[in-house]
């Protein structure tokens, strides 16, 4: 290597690392303003620095003055297209980080529209702010559940409050007239209020199972429990309420032996047919029918389905049958010596479902309605 390639080697090298320091220095300023002055000034050092070792080469070269500017013309070129090139990056970085700040500003507060994408955005940007959406629309469906359920809650809080205030002022009635002298009948009103007590005893223990069910589910061991065997065990129990009600109660189950097995608990699976059976007789005319049925569908899983004579839920009441506190009656306070509970069997059916990875849904049928439950089966 000749002296005057050496030269133009070391010139070449200290003017690049001089612009290079300079550049440094310019970023390091800027190291707080926006990305789109980053990206000019990270653009333009390159450049800055080809220019810088391109002079000093044209120079120690002694190149003619009309070679020189062709030279510089198409570096100066170059160097707009770059700085163009890296205003429309900067730009488009920019937008998508002001659109992510959007976003994130109003993932706590907005639940009702997403906000618009401004503009051509990166792949990353554009992979977070649908990242960004999809949050969104969690948070929006978690904030319409706790609306629903507070709602639910202090309905259920009414409810309650006017389910026990009337069996109370009963009691009260009765023993103030013990107390006074003013009932001939006394063990008939002695019967009276002891109705009232178990009346009360079933909402409170609905209460403390629904509250039991919607906490954070204990460790049960679990066992295979026939759902043939239990609707038919479970209409037994019904048949004399059933019965005086007037209303005939029948099972429906395959004719061959399968015994439909589900892996769960038996006494919550019983309270919560039981639940349904109940409510079905309670809401049929008498002279109606209620009818158990249990199958195995082509997925393998069983399905037990309680259809009554009820006339039919009304299409807007549908979606809230199974909400705590939900009744389909116009009148709320039961009548004397009714065993209707505070709105709560429904809720408690769907709970025990669900704790054993079933489904639990309501159809109208031709009369009346059918509550079916789907359960993973055994086999």
């Amino acid at each position: 290597m000749n002296k005057d390639m050496f030269t133009i080697l070391a010139l070449t090298t200290l003017w690049t690392l001089v612009v290079a320091a300079l550049g440094a220095a310019i970023l390091w300023q800027f190291r707080r303003r926006s990305l789109r002055i980053t990206m000019i000034v990270v653009a333009l050092a390159p450049m800055a620095a080809a220019l810088a070792a391109v002079l000093q080469s044209v120079r120690a070269m002694f190149i003619s003055s009309h070679d020189s500017w062709v030279v510089l013309w198409t570096l100066a070129f170059a160097a707009l297209l770059g700085l163009g090139m890296s205003v429309l990056l900067g730009h488009w970085i920019s937008t998508g980080s002001r659109d992510v700040g959007r976003r994130l500003r109003h993932l706590g507060t907005s639940y009702d529209a997403p906000v618009a994408l401004a503009g051509a955005v990166p792949a990353e940007l554009a992979e977070l702010t649908d990242e960004l959406e999809m949050t969104r629309r969690k948070l929006s469906a978690s904030h319409d559940r706790e609306r629903a359920l507070e709602a639910s809650r202090r309905e259920l809080v009414a409810f309650m409050s006017h389910d026990l205030r009337t069996p109370l002022a009963g009691l009260r009635a009765v023993s103030e007239g013990l107390e006074d002298g003013v009932i001939d009948d006394v063990p008939g009103a002695l019967r009276q209020m002891r109705a009232t007590v178990d009346r009360m005893t079933g909402l409170v223990d609905d209460l403390f199972e629904l509250s039991r069910l919607s906490a954070a589910p204990l460790p049960r061991r679990r066992s295979a429990v026939s759902l043939r065997e239990l609707a038919e065990d479970v209409a037994g129990e019904n048949n004399e309420h059933a019965r005086s009600s007037g209303v005939q109660l029948s099972v429906s189950t395959p004719v061959d032996d399968d015994r439909l097995a589900v892996q769960g608990d038996p006494d919550e699976l019983t309270r919560a047919v039981t639940n349904l059976v109940g409510n079905a007789i309670r809401h049929t005319a008498p002279g109606g029918t209620v009818t158990v049925a249990v199958d195995r569908e082509s997925d393998g899983r069983v399905r037990l389905a309680v259809t009554d004579g009820c006339g039919g839920i009304p299409t807007d009441d549908l979606d809230r049958v199974f909400d705590i506190g939900w009744r389909g009656d116009e009148q709320r306070t039961p009548e004397a010596g009714a065993s209707s509970g505070g709105g709560l069997g429904l809720a408690i059916a769907r709970g025990v479902v669900e704790s054993h990875d079933g489904k639990i849904a309501v159809s109208n049928i031709d009369g009346g309605c059918a509550f079916q439950i789907d359960l993973p089966s055994t086999q």
